[in-house]
């Protein structure tokens, strides 16, 4: 490999480190937001879509013109498009939120990443075939992560709150719709197209129900420092770096190094917001982030797999 090849390489495989380590870190400003400072679970998540919704919209404009709009010339994709804002982009960041709000962002982030799980199972009915012994194995562990992640071991005691179990699995369901709805979309247009309009029409549902100028919480410096640490970090740098890091080392290594992300977030949340974690807690974890190896390392036929182990990075 030459010079510039192994210089491609590491700045591929930085980058991905970097929007797994964004992401978690944005997660974490957003549970400080939750606790100190009173800041609404809805009214965050509406305005977070709006804004990086029309940022990255913005951006693809000034970029390439008309063409942002063409998705919505097509009927069928128009349909499609609305389906993943609503079901897909909107589900994915409003659950994954309401589990932090429920639990923490260590918790959270870390159930959300059973999702290649269940998209291991999804494919395997949709293809009527039985799973791949790497598919039942990272079943398997996802389960067993998931366990000890949430009773520590102690069958029938919770270790966490019913409410932040839904949340966080819904939130594995959400990103698991999230990754496999829009691949057809991929297909024919931006990945920043379909993603900024994904946060713009979620942001504009989401905003029937609470209003983005209806402004709830304790605003200070650091409080407004996070918040746009979150829209601009958080979201569309991270989603940025995603994409990038997939057109230099491909979507398989990307997978990998994205698992940076619920380490981030657990390592912050523990040393920052004093969360408790046991060695329970981060043995369940390294069992649910074990299974991105499994997955990301199918044979070729399972490519598509390995494509969606990662939701859009719009999370």
């Amino acid at each position: 490999m030459t010079d510039a090849g192994h210089r491609t390489r590491w700045t591929g495989f930085v980058i991905a480190l970097l929007a797994g380590t964004l992401f978690g870190v944005g997660g974490t400003f957003g549970q400080f937001l939750f606790e100190h400072r009173g800041v609404d679970l809805d009214w965050l998540v509406t305005v977070r879509m709006l804004v990086s919704g029309a940022l990255l919209i913005g951006f693809s404009a000034a970029r390439d013109g008309g063409q942002v709009l063409a998705p919505w010339r097509d009927k069928g994709d128009a349909v499609r498009l609305l389906i993943f804002g609503i079901f897909g982009m909107l589900a994915v960041q409003y659950t994954y939120f309401a589990a932090i709000h429920a639990s923490n962002t260590a918790t959270a982030t870390v159930l959300q990443y059973t999702g290649p799980a269940m998209i291991a199972v999804w494919l395997a009915l949709v293809g009527r075939r039985w799973p791949s012994r790497r598919e039942l194995a990272a079943i398997a562990l996802a389960m067993a992560g998931t366990y000890l992640l949430v009773t520590h071991g102690k069958a029938g005691a919770l270790s966490i709150s019913l409410l932040a179990l839904f949340w966080g699995l819904a939130s594995a369901v959400a990103a698991a719709f999230n990754s496999l709805q829009p691949v057809g979309l991929l297909h024919r247009y931006k990945a920043s197209y379909i993603s900024g309009w994904g946060m713009l029409i979620g942001g504009i549902a989401l905003s029937f129900r609470r209003q983005p100028w209806d402004i709830a919480g304790e605003w200070d410096a650091i409080a407004i420092g996070f918040l746009l640490f979150i829209f601009v970090f958080g979201t569309l740098l991270s989603f940025y770096f995603y994409l990038k890091a997939v057109r230099l080392i491909g979507a398989q290594r990307t997978s990998l190094l994205s698992c940076a992300e619920p380490f981030a977030a657990a390592v912050l949340a523990v040393l920052w917001l004093g969360v408790r974690w046991t060695v329970m807690d981060w043995l369940g974890a390294a069992l649910i982030v074990a299974t991105i190896f499994l997955l990301a390392r199918e044979k070729p036929e399972k490519k598509l797999l390995a494509e969606v182990t990662r939701d859009v990075r719009a999370h």
